[in-house]
């Protein structure tokens, strides 16, 4: 192959991606978790920087308290399902006698109403067990998705108060998968479509991306008004938010 003809492939390829943006690489997914429940931290398995699967236990709280509260609501629902059978038997008892003109209609109301309550107190206690069964599961923190802990903001003897501001215990980034925030005029936004195929440029290495989250509110620029662009895209080694980045586009 001549200088000429690989010259002119070279010069093909950069026409093809002639436009370049400088990028901020960002988590492509970032998620603080903190328990649903109140205790005390008894167990923080993970620090930052480690990679975790799925539905794996990352941290727990002192369960004594939500397994004694399970073990109460249990006994009670076993009462009250023994007392809804016994109101049961009687009821149908009371229908018998009632049917043979051996009681009158006031009695069989009574066991008719007798056994709409137990049936009640049976419904009540199985609805707490199965909340108190519910906590006993949140006092353990796992994770969403394959992830990477970027925060570990939790020690073991801490005390975690619910209230109406959640307290992150454990910050955690989608594994695998980064984003290159870039900005763009608002005459060039208008050609991009999500889902464009584009190239992110980290170091000296090349990641094929898709652009997602195509901006919608302008944010300053110092060139003027700007939209911000998402550029996701695959990686196996670790990156960290906040490198430097560039995401060409196609000309």
């Amino acid at each position: 192959m001549s200088k000429w003809v690989w010259a002119g492939m070279l010069l093909a390829a950069s026409a093809a991606w002639a436009e370049s943006f400088p990028a901020t690489l960002q988590w492509s997914q970032r998620v603080e978790l903190s328990p649903r429940v109140s205790g005390i931290v008894r167990e923080v398995g993970v620090n930052a920087g480690d990679r975790v699967r799925k539905g794996q236990s990352l941290l727990t709280l002192d369960a004594a308290p939500y397994q004694a509260r399970v073990a109460e609501s249990r006994a009670a629902v076993t009462r009250f399902t023994e007392e809804t059978a016994e109101a049961r038997r009687d009821l149908a008892r009371t229908q018998e006698l009632y049917d043979r003109t051996v009681i009158s209609t006031s009695e069989l109301d009574q066991a008719k109403l007798r056994h709409a309550r137990a049936k009640a107190q049976l419904d009540g206690a199985q609805a707490r067990l199965a909340r108190e069964r519910q906590d006993l599961t949140d006092s353990a923190l796992r994770a969403p998705f394959d992830a990477v802990v970027v925060a570990r903001l939790a020690e073991p003897g801490q005390h975690v108060a619910v209230g109406l501001q959640p307290q992150p215990l454990l910050v955690l980034a989608k594994a695998g998968e980064m984003a290159a925030r870039f900005k763009v005029s608002a005459d060039r936004i208008g050609g991009l479509k999500a889902g464009q195929a584009v190239t992110v440029v980290v170091g000296k290495q090349d990641y094929p991306a898709t652009l997602k989250n195509l901006g919608l509110e302008p944010v300053k620029d110092k060139e003027g008004t700007a939209y911000e662009v998402d550029a996701v895209f695959a990686v196996k080694e670790l990156l960290r938010a906040g490198m430097a980045a560039a995401v060409k586009l196609p000309d």
